[in-house]
Parts: C-alpha cells; structure tokens; sequence
C-alpha cells in the first residue's frame, strides 16, 4: 500500500537499478509497513528545471493508509532524501516531497480494496 514514486531530471542510465528496492525497504520500515506492498518507482530524465536551472533535482509522491503525519513526515522525509542524495547526488534544496494519507477504501489491490482486506 505505500507507493513512493520519484521524478528526477537524472539520466535514467545514471539511476541505479537496484534503487527502487532499496526506497521499498527504507519506506516499508519507516512507516511500519509490510514490504510485500510497498512500490517505489523513479522516472528518469524528465525534462525538469528548478529554480531556473537543469541542475539535479527531483519531486517525490509518497502515499500511505496512515503511518503519515506532521511528526512522522519529519522522520519519513530524512530516510527518503538521505537515499536520494546518496544514490543520486540530488540535493536536499532541490527535491519536494509530497505526502499523501489516503483512506483504505481508496486504494485498490486483488481485486477490492484495502478496507475489505484489513476491515479498517
């Protein structure tokens, strides 16, 4: 159920291919969440600026059913951008994140949603 995705202006041949299973276990342990459903994906090469320049940057999406919130975002947004700037150089000034608390009635999966699976 957590979904993390990222848009860089990094080159996709640039962005390692083992990175968005190091972001599914980062994210999976710092929101509690089991790994089996967590998805994490980067999209390469976008045609970004930031601040007016071509410089490294990235805008990340992070969406969960709870686990979200103004004291644990702090914490989720330290693993995530250590991990950003460690594979990708990206600087902590140039990438946003964007956190998304949704409803499990609102997420999809097996055929129903996440309020019939979990009751919750």
């Amino acid at each position: 159920m957590p979904y993390l995705r990222i848009e860089t202006n990094i080159p996709s041949d640039k962005i390692p291919k083992d990175l968005p299973s190091k972001l599914c276990n980062i994210v999976a342990s710092s929101l509690g969440k089991p790994i089996g459903y967590c998805v994490a994906t980067i999209v390469g090469d976008v045609n970004m600026s930031w601040g007016g320049t071509n410089e490294p940057a990235a805008q990340a999406t992070l969406m969960s059913i709870g686990a979200l919130g103004r004291n644990e975002n702090k914490k989720h947004s330290k693993a995530i951008f250590e991990a950003v700037g460690k594979e990708l150089g990206v600087p902590n000034d140039r990438m946003y994140i964007t956190f998304s608390n949704v409803k499990s009635e609102d997420v999809g999966y097996n055929g129903t949603t996440f309020h019939d699976i979990f009751g919750s």
